[in-house]
């Protein structure tokens, strides 16, 4: 029915604008090229501000209607910064909008044709173009340097005690590192790339032994984190929307990023009232046929989930002995304490995890 009444709408006014064309027509074999010229004018004249009022109510309207798919509040400290900056430009950018379409369409209703007038010759006011020029310039140097601020906070060094993650992309998935006990994140060698060393950890840094993989992103509330990014073949990026967080991953140029998450995945599974809701990171680089699945899980855990979570991961070492062999003769007894230690860590980390869940149930 909706569709229908508006076909019809559609078709009125369509006749309407064959009728006036008719009467134009008519008048041009019988009457004056002034009386014509007035008729016309005065039907586009009217039709401006009509038009004017049809698209401020379409712009509010769509306006509010989206605002079903806009983010929820930033669950980081620097996407906050970043929400200020984006409304101070888009308030800036509408009042602009709407002040020049209604100079825009009023002017040809206040200014048709009449007889009476006479129109003014104006061919130069360098005053007014001056003004016109010197107050978008003033506001576009206020906007540039709020936004210089805000990433030159966002792209500084991060704090020394970051949680420091490492993701990689590859045609189609991401790939997590992250530092074991040491907090110091291996080197990496693309030559060790193989089917399992998907990062190409390298083995001679003894920083590497207790380095481990992750299936997912953990990270903690309120600390900050430290995302170092690369790409193993083409063009990424990496996109985490609740942190407006967004870096390339580009192949033989790390990138990084670092924030600080505010809310954990329990808080926004209460906030958005939603059980089954998970952080993300996806892809936004077109990067080949399978760029659409490139995404992965992201929880943000609170301090003492996150420290259990770490300390029940396997380092790779200790996942896969037989790259033992590689690393260096004068390495090795350390690397093999390195996985020794990390199994009583895991075992002590699985002792305690029963021990609470005993503590809890009972």
């Amino acid at each position: 029915m909706f569709y229908l009444i508006i076909a019809a709408l559609i078709l009125l006014l369509v006749v309407a604008g064959l009728l006036v064309r008719a009467q134009v027509l008519i008048d041009i074999f019988t009457k004056s090229s002034e009386k014509r010229a007035g008729l016309s004018n005065q039907i586009n004249g009217f039709l401006f501000p009509v038009f004017l009022v049809f698209m401020i109510v379409g712009f509010v309207w769509i306006t509010i209607w989206a605002r079903q798919y806009y983010l929820p509040d930033s669950a980081s400290i620097h996407g906050v910064w970043t929400d200020e900056q984006f409304w101070i430009t888009m308030a800036v950018i509408t009042v602009v909008f709407i002040g020049t379409h209604l100079l825009l369409f009023t002017f040809p209703y206040i200014y048709q044709f009449k007889e009476s007038r006479k129109a003014l010759f104006y061919p130069v006011n360098h005053r007014l173009e001056f003004i016109w020029t010197v107050i978008p310039a003033i506001v576009l140097s206020m906007l540039v340097f709020n936004g210089w601020k805000v990433w030159s906070a966002i792209t500084s060094e991060a704090p020394a005690n970051a949680v420091v993650v490492e993701l990689v992309g590859k045609q189609f998935n991401w790939l997590v590192r992250y530092p074991g006990k040491d907090q110091k994140l291996g080197k990496h060698n693309y030559l060790r790339t193989d089917e399992l060393n998907t990062v190409g950890i390298d083995f001679t840094d003894r920083n590497s032994f207790d380095d481990f993989m992750a299936g997912e992103v953990h990270v903690p509330v309120n600390k900050p984190v430290l995302f170092k990014i690369r790409a193993r073949d083409v063009l990424h990026s990496v996109f985490a929307p609740h942190f407006r967080l967004k870096m390339d991953a580009v192949p033989g140029m790390p990138t990084k990023f670092w924030f600080t998450p505010t809310k954990t995945t329990a808080d926004m599974k209460a906030i958005t009232g939603n059980p089954d809701f998970t952080y993300e990171i996806a892809c936004t680089e077109v990067c080949g046929p399978g760029h659409f699945g490139m995404r992965m899980k992201m929880v943000v855990d609170d301090e003492d989930e996150f420290e259990s979570w770490f300390k029940s991961q396997e380092s790779f070492l200790a996942k896969n002995p037989d790259y033992l062999k590689t690393v260096p003769d004068k390495l090795r007894k350390l690397a093999e304490q390195s996985v020794d230690e990390n199994k009583k860590s895991i075992g002590l980390a699985m002792l305690e995890s029963v021990s609470n869940s005993v503590a809890k149930s009972n």
